[in-house]
């Protein structure tokens, strides 16, 4: 029989041999499927990440340290020459850095399971051994940030009673400004003390007094302790800690400083607990305390007196440096800027008058609420790492579990495909052709994914009630002998400007 002849030839076919015929057809689309994913996923993890090249045992600290340049500015400089995933080496550790908003939100919102751990960072982990909430990880991370949330909300958050406590601070610090009868004054720890006072009652129920010298001892060694993060000494310090434990310098600095906050926190324990309520939530710490008696003993305790030091420590710092930080920026730049001063203050006078402002106006008030949120923007932090739960593929990149990721914000929040000019201060990136606010999908200034900034509420409230009351009563202008007002940036953990000093004038 020819070739033709048995091409041509039908065979009889059985049901079971149809059956036969299907299941080997499937074990060899199987087989072939398997093939082409696993020569795929090889051909992901041979490729290998683009980034500067990393020098033995340094990596690539010399483009820091040699060329004198932030980490900030470095890692700006090295996403426009690398795209949206690339890697650095700071001594042996490698760090994946996600750049633009759709790596970033590729990562923190399309695989977020994978974005629940925070890496351990030497000095950080020095002082705080894996407490609180910012830095910890499992289920400890699941307790304190259950805990806190709960426990804000019992307090007001998001309630009248939250902006009650809000506008008592604000109203002693128009007392206080009023009082400069329109000179010029340094905004710093005015601002940051007024802000304080909120975190600082919700935490332990009493207020911080600007003329206490141990008060602002204390509000100094945390701002400085924000600006030495991004020291070249404490990005030493993590890349050879056992090393540099033995050599002086700021990194030292940053551990005595927190150290000493830590423990001064630490002493008065015992008088929250002589002043302990069961019966009442009456701030934060007498919360903890009721539930550290609570806890079941020989269980696995999470209501310890480390939680309690580094959960007050974290929350004070970050709640009070952020919001503080940023209202003083808002204030520069309603200086700098006067035809935006002159736009807030319109649609104040329009919508609400001489009434006091509550947070259900922010609806009513797009243009203010444009203004926040461009300031925001304007001066974001760069974001804290993480290290991933499990393997993930983001723009085609393998990273394996257990990597070091940055979410470089500053790269989302100056994403020329969702921001006009990013460079500048633009309200009108939050603004439709209508004048009404809106939404950016790449405002992620509190992060985004199951991390997300748990202080975000109280953020909103504090920012939009301070600068709708303030310029409700004041304008803010560059000092008598300025022609304008200086925004030149210090970068640290939070990037906070040079120099406040600004002119306060009361509107007539």
């Amino acid at each position: 029989m020819d070739w033709h002849t048995l091409l041509n030839t039908r065979l009889p076919v059985s049901m079971a041999s149809t059956d036969s015929l299907l299941i080997l057809l499937s074990i060899v689309i199987v087989l072939f499927s398997l093939y082409i994913f696993g020569n795929h996923k090889r051909n992901i993890k041979r490729n290998i990440l683009p980034g500067p090249k990393a020098l033995p045992i340094i990596g690539n600290l010399h483009n820091l340290l040699l060329k004198r340049k932030d980490m900030r500015s470095f890692l700006t400089e090295m996403s426009a020459k690398y795209g949206p995933v690339f890697s650095i080496q700071l001594g042996f550790k490698k760090t994946v850095v996600l750049s633009g908003y759709d790596a970033v939100a590729d990562a923190l919102k399309k695989t977020s399971e994978a974005f629940t751990e925070r890496p351990t960072i030497p000095i950080i982990h020095k002082i705080h051994k894996g407490h609180g909430i910012i830095f910890s990880n499992g289920e400890n991370w699941k307790m304190m940030r259950r805990f806190t949330i709960s426990t804000l909300k019992n307090l007001g958050m998001g309630k009248k009673l939250m902006e009650n406590m809000i506008n008592n601070e604000v109203d002693l610090l128009i007392k206080e400004l009023e009082s400069y009868k329109g000179k010029s004054f340094k905004s710093g720890n005015i601002i940051t003390f007024a802000v304080a006072n909120i975190i600082v009652s919700i935490l332990i129920g009493q207020r911080l007094d600007i003329k206490n010298p141990l008060h602002l001892e204390h509000v100094g060694k945390i701002e400085e302790s924000f600006l030495l993060l991004a020291n070249p000494m404490v990005l030493l310090y993590n890349a050879y800690p056992s090393l540099m434990s033995w050599i002086p310098g700021p990194h030292k600095t940053y551990i005595q400083n927190l150290t000493k906050v830590r423990n001064m926190i630490e002493k008065s324990i015992p008088e929250f607990k002589s002043e302990l309520d069961m019966n009442e939530d009456k701030n934060l710490v007498n919360a903890f305390l009721v539930k550290q008696i609570e806890e079941v003993p020989g269980s696995q305790g999470f209501f310890h007196n480390g939680n309690l030091v580094t959960l007050v420590t974290g929350l004070y710092g970050a709640a009070t440096q952020t919001t503080a930080i940023t209202l003083q920026w808002c204030l520069l730049l309603m200086a700098k800027y006067p035809e935006h001063q002159r736009k807030v203050q319109e649609e104040i006078d329009r919508v609400i008058g001489a009434e006091l402002p509550q947070e259900e106006d922010r609806n009513k008030l797009p243009y203010t609420e444009a203004v926040i949120h461009e300031t925001l923007r304007y001066q974001s932090s760069d974001g804290a790492p993480y290290q991933t739960t499990q393997d993930i593929t983001i723009k085609g990149y393998l990273i394996p579990k257990g990597t070091h990721v940055l979410p470089f914000l500053p790269s989302v929040l100056s994403d020329k495909n969702y921001f006009e000019k990013p460079e500048e201060f633009n309200p009108r990136n939050f603004l439709d052709s209508n004048g009404n606010f809106q939404q950016n999908k790449a405002f992620l200034v509190f992060s985004a994914g199951r991390r997300k900034c748990a202080g975000e509420t109280i953020a909103r409230t504090e920012l939009f009630l301070f600068l709708t009351r303030l310029l409700q009563k004041f304008t803010f202008k560059p000092p008598p002998d300025q022609d304008t007002v200086d925004l030149t940036r210090l970068i640290g953990a939070i990037v906070r400007p040079h120099k406040t000093e600004i002119c306060v004038v009361a509107r007539t």
